[in-house]
């Protein structure tokens, strides 16, 4: 897989972390076949200095490793700036591992065993949202009282302070902000804003719990991000300004 950067194609780089070396051959040979430039550590701290070295687009990131476990990878990944997109990949599939890592700030979760051909179908996916708007369409810019999400650079502003906010977690509020007042079901969200037609839909109830944390005042109390029993989750506009 490539991008285009100053008329020329430049490979997208993805970082392996898997201390199974079989699991880990599979997985760079599926990658590389499909067009990656693929690099492999075995170790968490390695990893973190890796990424520090030569930022990837994108890290394929297993939970059990030795010394420095994946969740706490995880948790140091998504402390700077940059967010790289992160899919866990691990053998620990029940339901609290996987919403742990999600809380955690992962993009997307497997759990082995799994398919090579879904996971590069993932990394693809992944990647394809953390490039931002295809050709041809227009930024958008969208206002709610104090918040601003700004969909050409991908940024997020609240009271003038910009938000960190994973792959995911942009895109869910994107598309709950274009639709303001309206009631979504998770199983919606997750194929509109995931690109799943089936899939854990705890994945969505993890995603809306982070968000409230950065954009509400109050997230035990939300007032953006709304509760509708029975259904899902709405929208709800605060107070909009005349140009908004």
């Amino acid at each position: 897989m490539t991008v285009r950067r100053g008329g020329g194609r430049v490979p997208q780089r993805v970082l392996v972390v898997d201390d199974d070396r079989t699991v880990a051959d599979v997985v760079c040979r599926y990658l590389t076949h499909a067009g990656y430039l693929v690099d492999h550590v075995t170790d968490g701290a390695v990893a973190l200095a890796e990424v520090a070295r030569q930022p990837p687009q994108l890290v394929v990131l297993d939970l059990m490793l030795p010394g420095l476990d994946g969740l706490e990878v995880c948790r140091r990944l998504r402390q700077r700036p940059d967010g790289v997109p992160i899919i866990m990949l691990t053998a620990r599939g029940d339901e609290a591992d996987r919403i742990l890592g999600l809380q955690l700030g992962a993009d997307d979760y497997l759990s082995k065993p799994f398919s090579p051909r879904e996971l590069v179908l993932r990394v693809a996916s992944v990647l394809r949202r953390a490039g931002g708007e295809p050709a041809g369409v227009e930024p958008e810019v969208l206002r709610d009282s104090g918040l601003e999400l700004r969909t050409g650079p991908r940024v997020v502003i609240l009271d003038g302070r910009e938000l960190a906010l994973t792959l995911r977690e942009f895109d869910l509020l994107a598309h709950l902000m274009r639709h303001p007042g309206r009631a979504f079901r998770r199983a919606e969200l997750l194929d509109r804003v995931w690109g799943w037609s089936f899939g854990d839909q705890s994945t969505v109830t993890v995603h809306v719990r982070r968000l409230r944390e950065k954009v509400e005042t109050d997230p035990a109390r939300p007032r953006r991000i709304v509760t509708v029993w029975g259904v899902g989750y709405r929208y709800e506009p605060t107070a909009p300004t005349a140009d908004e």
